[in-house]
């Protein structure tokens, strides 16, 4: 509203003092207005000052800030960096999950069991003719493990129990039983070369790899993201000198024509336009604070780690400030490299990579299912031996001789009742269909993402070679805004002279003033321009890290994942 009220002033000034030329009132009174006018407009361009002029803003602490400190900040507190940093260990928790698969799995058994057999047969009568009681204690343990190779597994127990019974037919009572188990499955076709579980092993492998490349690339438009926003605060810090500057000028302007009417050398209206020229550079000036202040939120918004950073509550003064040299781009080197740096193309390549891993296990699926399983299983007994006639069912003790478990461990491990298995199970469904369009599906799919590959190979080539394009384009438009400028300041300077000595009329001066002003704007954002194009050729070839002396260090088997810097630049 203030500069809307200003022009509409000016406006009125203007229309006052034609009105009064044509009503031929006096120069003194002309005079008069133009000045009230000018009280007015100095009035009410105080009252709209941006805050950044104000005490609150003066007061804000200070940090100077170069662009390696920005850096280093967005590589230590940038929030889209910390959140990235966690997903390969997310990845590390994954690949162990599958991994426990692989781990021996301990076992056990113990407790009691009652028994009370039914009497039906001569064999399954107690003393006195009564059901029998058979009492057993059980002492079980032993370990199970799928090996990482083949797709075997195999197991290993030691089983004990010690058994009391009412039979009367019983050759040990009590009785200890004593037993060692091995048994081993190998698959021979289906899952011999890749399972469900190796296969879901390599996949989460895979995505732990692409987990650094995202981090990486993450790093890496964040940097470019950052060095941008630095340079776009710098030019908004400049175009809010060079509007200082305009104003500056055009109130210097102003007061030059203010003492030319005094003297009588100048018409009274030249000095309206003056003031307009004014008024709308301070105008420019306050839009320029208002993009700075923009621009510096944009820089805060990467360098910091929450509101709660002490980064946040300051004015950022950025030291350096964009220079030009021209650089000769090699676009097939940059192309070269890009093609080997990229981490878009790296991940399409990886994803290749795992579809492989599903279509191989996919097709090992279609395999008839053949496993051989051996097993070995000596056996031991022992306890009090009770000799009977065993010709006659229920005869009567005759003596006890008291072996103990000792007897029990000595023929388990001397091998004396050994039982033993070896054996092929062989098995293949009829009716393959669903298994086979699975693995039509991951043929296509593979032939897809390879065909992706290509397809990113070309827009890389493309892109990089469009980005040198713009860098030298933008290297041309640099030394021609430069020479543009020189020229606008030789203009002006012309101007000036010429119009100190009565060879030239105020509205040229004003419009050298405003082409000045144009021209070096034109040369701060050609310079800009510049500088970010350099940044953008450096992000698609992926060589930003490597241009800052950054590496990002990582490691597998829940090791984490940090970004270091060795030197600045």
């Amino acid at each position: 509203m203030a500069p809307n009220r200003t022009i509409w002033i000016l406006t009125g000034v203007f229309v006052l003092a034609c009105t009064a030329a044509q009503a031929q009132v006096s120069d003194a009174r002309i005079h008069e207005l133009i000045r009230q006018a000018a009280e007015k407009v100095s009035q009410t361009d105080a009252s709209v000052q941006p805050p950044v002029a104000g005490a609150a803003a003066q007061a804000r602490p200070v940090v100077r800030l170069t662009l390696d400190e920005a850096v280093k900040l967005t590589l230590d507190r940038n929030l889209d960096i910390a959140v990235q940093r966690l997903n390969p260990e997310i990845n590390d928790i994954a690949i162990a999950s599958v991994r426990s698969v692989y781990s021996p799995t301990l076992t056990s058994t113990i407790g009691p069991q009652s028994v009370t057999q039914l009497p039906t047969s001569a064999l399954q009568l107690g003393n006195n003719g009564t059901a029998t009681i058979n009492d057993t204690m059980t002492f079980n343990g032993g370990i199970a493990q799928s090996v990482p190779w083949g797709g075997g597994s195999f197991s290993l127990a030691l089983n004990n129990f010690k058994r009391t019974t009412t039979s009367n037919n019983a050759l040990f009572n009590p009785q200890f039983n004593s037993s060692l188990s091995f048994a081993y499955t190998q698959p021979l076709l289906r899952n011999f070369r890749i399972d469900s579980t190796r296969q879901q092993l390599q996949v989460t492998k895979i995505n732990r790899d692409i987990s650094d490349v995202q981090l990486r690339a993450t790093v890496t438009n964040t940097l470019s993201n950052v060095r941008n926003a630095y340079w776009d605060y710098v030019f908004a810090v400049q175009s809010v000198e060079v509007a200082q500057k305009s104003v500056a000028l055009a109130e210097q302007l102003v007061k030059d024509n203010q003492t030319r009417v005094e003297v009588g050398t100048m018409a009274p209206i030249d000095v309206v336009q003056a003031q307009s020229q004014a008024a709308t550079a301070r105008q420019n000036l306050a839009v320029a604070q208002q993009a700075m202040r923009t621009g510096e939120l944009a820089v805060k918004r990467l360098i910091v780690s929450g509101t709660e950073d002490p980064n946040w509550s300051v004015q950022i003064d950025p030291v350096d400030r964009p220079d030009f040299v021209a650089q000769s781009i090699d676009v097939e080197a940059a192309v070269r490299r890009a093609l080997n740096e990229r981490t878009d193309l790296d991940i399409a390549k990886k994803n290749v990579t795992s579809n492989d891993v599903t279509l191989k296990f996919l097709s090992d699926q279609l395999k008839p299912q053949a496993d051989f399983n051996v097993s070995y299983i000596p056996q031991g007994v022992g306890g009090t031996e009770l000799f009977r006639d065993t010709s006659i069912l229920g005869s009567p003790i005759s003596r006890t001789e008291n072996l103990g478990i000792s007897n029990a461990f000595s023929t388990l491990f001397h091998n004396q009742y050994p039982q033993w298995t070896a054996q092929v199970n062989f098995s293949y469904p009829l009716g393959t269909s669903s298994q086979e369009a699975n693995v039509a599906r991951a043929r296509v799919q593979l032939t897809q993402v390879q065909a992706q590959v290509k397809q990113i190979e070309l827009q890389v080539a493309t892109d990089v070679t469009n980005a040198a394009v713009t860098v030298q384009s933008n290297g041309e438009r640099v030394q021609a805004a430069q020479a543009a400028r020189e020229l606008a300041e030789k203009q002006l300077e012309a101007e000036q002279s010429k119009f100190e000595v009565g060879m030239s009329t105020n509205y040229n001066v004003i419009q050298s003033q405003r082409d000045l002003a144009t021209a070096q704007n034109n040369e701060l954002q050609a310079i800009l321009n510049y500088r970010k194009s350099l940044v953008e050729l450096e992000r698609l070839q992926q060589t930003t890290l490597q241009n800052l002396n950054i590496t990002v260090l990582t490691a597998g088997g829940g090791g984490g994942t940090a970004v270091r810097t060795t030197a600045g630049q």
